[in-house]
C-alpha cells in the first residue's frame, strides 16, 4: 500500500519576521541617533530677541543700538552654549 504524504504549507515569505504575530527583528543603535532639531535654548533665545525688540520699539532709553549690542550679547552667549553642549556628546573613539 503505497501513502502519500499529507500537503506541506508552502513555505512562508516573512521577510525575517520571528514567527507569525511577531514583528521584525529591528536592532536600533539608539546613541547613534541624530538629536531631534530645536532646544531649550533655542526658544529662550527667540524669546529674549523678541523681548529686547518690543522694549526696543516702547523705549526711549533703550533704542535700536542698544538691541543691537543686546542681540550680539546674546548670540554669542547662544553660540557658545551649543558648542559646549555639543562637544559633550562626543563619542570617544
Amino acid at each position: 500500500m503505497s501513502t502519500t504524504p499529507p500537503e506541506q504549507p508552502p513555505p512562508s515569505q516573512s521577510g525575517g519576521h520571528g514567527g507569525p504575530g511577531m514583528g521584525p527583528n529591528v536592532n536600533f543603535n539608539l546613541n547613534a541617533l541624530m538629536p531631534t532639531p530645536g532646544n531649550a535654548e533655542l526658544v529662550v533665545y527667540i524669546l529674549a530677541m523678541i523681548l529686547l525688540a518690543i522694549i526696543a520699539l516702547a523705549s526711549d532709553a533703550y533704542n535700536v543700538n542698544g538691541w543691537v549690542t543686546a542681540f550680539t550679547a546674546i548670540t554669542v552667549a547662544y553660540l557658545i552654549s551649543r558648542g559646549i553642549a555639543k562637544a559633550s556628546r562626543v563619542l570617544e573613539q
